[in-house]
């Protein structure tokens, strides 16, 4: 019993946990996902790296032999983009939990963390860009995110119950809007900083100074680095807080300000266009970090400058690469 299950660990955010579990040493890491081991974003040979489909109940048996503590990221998620446009597979989404709290508890593991999203929150609570910081009782009365977060809703309560009714300990975090190096960038899944980052970069690569927005730029969000998200989820799973909590930033940006923002690292200027037809989700939406400093003693500390920063510069060096690669002519002076 002295191995640590992280599912959904070819992901952006369960590698970068792989990856922190495996700096602290002093245990074994297996590592799960459904994709095939060359799609994952990060892969540690120290880790013991499986792939199985998590939906299904006798995968999660055997990915959890021996298992003390258990992760669960595995989702079919992305961005905006997606998640409106593929609702019954984020449900499906459902499969996935139910089946590794069964076979969690079957098994004896000491500890379950299910990783949630701040889509649960109704969203009357979210339509003003001057919108109020979602504190963790504002998922109730329910009116989630349609598809998405009715499932991570619905997770969330299976696991709160699995504890009240079967003494199953278990913990719950509410992200918001994670970003950072190694994650999805293009292909539909991917979100705002991201989106924003590779847009820019394109722009610069090319030297065609334009950039399309999604709405109008003026909704508002709170994004957080994949540092502070790491660092929440591991002081929320070692702590005794049954209770979901939010882990997000409370820097309330607009759209147009993340955009401002990577010019800025750019050092350029774009014409913008907005798409007032494109995915947009929630007028505003932001964390109210109260009852997590209040837990946990902590808050994410990472600004959103120095976030995008690095962000950034992965991205670019990234790009960059791919397009020598394939031959394509760097404009002078392309660099960050």
């Amino acid at each position: 019993m002295n191995e640590i299950v992280v599912c959904g660990a070819g992901g952006f955010i369960g590698g970068h946990l792989v990856a922190d579990l495996l700096r602290e040493g002093g245990t074994r890491v297996r590592a799960v996902d459904v994709k095939p081991i060359d799609e994952w974003f990060q892969v540690f040979g120290e880790a013991d790296n499986q792939v199985a489909d998590l939906s299904d109940r006798d995968a999660c048996r055997e990915a959890l032999k021996g298992a003390r503590y258990v992760f669960n990221l595995a989702a079919d998620m992305g961005g905006m983009g997606f998640i409106e446009t593929n609702k019954a597979l984020c449900m499906l989404s459902v499969l996935i939990n139910t089946h590794l709290l069964l076979a969690a508890r079957e098994q004896g593991v000491e500890r379950y963390f299910f990783a949630s999203s701040a889509c649960v929150y109704a969203a009357d609570k979210q339509t003003s860009t001057a919108v109020q910081p979602l504190k963790e009782a504002d998922a109730y009365p329910a009116m989630p995110e349609d598809g998405y977060g009715w499932e991570k809703l619905f997770s969330e309560r299976m696991s709160r119950h699995f504890t009240e009714d079967f003494g199953f300990a278990t913990r719950v975090a509410r992200y918001h809007n994670v970003y950072g190096p190694y994650g999805t960038y293009e292909g539909g899944r991917e979100k705002a900083p991201a989106a924003i980052c590779r847009k820019v970069i394109e722009a610069k690569l090319s030297g065609h100074h334009e950039i399309e927005i999604w709405g109008d730029g003026e909704q508002t969000r709170s994004f957080m680095f994949i540092d502070d998200c790491v660092h929440g989820t591991n002081m929320l799973m070692r702590s005794d807080v049954t209770e979901p909590l939010n882990i997000g930033s409370s820097q309330l940006v607009t759209i147009n300000e993340l955009v401002s923002i990577v010019e800025g690292i750019a050092g350029l200027k774009l014409r913008r266009s907005y798409n007032l037809d494109a995915p947009q989700g929630v007028r505003g939406r932001n964390s109210d970090n109260t009852l997590v400093k209040e837990r946990l003693g902590w808050e994410p500390e990472i600004t959103l400058e120095d976030g995008l920063e690095k962000t950034y510069a992965w991205m670019y060096d990234e790009m960059a690469a791919r397009g020598a690669r394939q031959g394509q002519i760097l404009p002078s002076g392309a660099g960050v």
